[in-house]
């Protein structure tokens, strides 16, 4: 069995936003040569998500629209994490949209349904952060 392991490394101008990243994780499968086998992917990040869904401008806004519904960026002074610090949302919504995505390696492509594609969830952005890609199989 092989493993390969590379960091994706982002830094997004503003607080919120989905890259699709499907086509990096692509680039590092080629990368790695395996064939059959699986790709971990996952933000090292608590205030980033990596999730699976569409790669629709609509649902993207919806999807905005109903983490800020649930876990409202203001005021501020609502949580108690934020002392000194103003991200505590962020940390909420990541928790919802998870941390990582595991996808099975087939014939060399990831075996992702029709409408899949993968993305970085940014929570509170403008600064470095980054993303683990560990693939494993033959």
């Amino acid at each position: 069995m092989k493993s390969f392991r590379e960091e994706l490394w982002f830094e997004l101008p503003a607080r919120r936003a989905f890259v699709n990243i499907t086509g990096q994780l692509e680039g590092c499968l080629q990368k790695s040569g395996i064939q059959e086998g699986f790709l971990l992917c996952n933000a090292m990040h608590i205030t980033s998500s990596v999730f699976i869904n569409d790669d629709e401008h609509g649902l993207h806004e919806d999807l905005e629209r109903w983490l800020e519904k649930l876990a409202p960026e203001n005021p501020h002074s609502q949580y108690r994490h934020n002392v000194g610090e103003d991200n505590a949302d962020a940390h909420l919504k990541r928790t919802i949209m998870g941390r990582e995505v595991v996808v099975a390696v087939t014939r060399g492509g990831l075996d992702l349904g029709p409408w899949e594609q993968i993305f970085y969830g940014e929570f509170d952005g403008e600064r470095r952060k980054r993303v683990l890609v560990k693939i494993v199989g033959e």
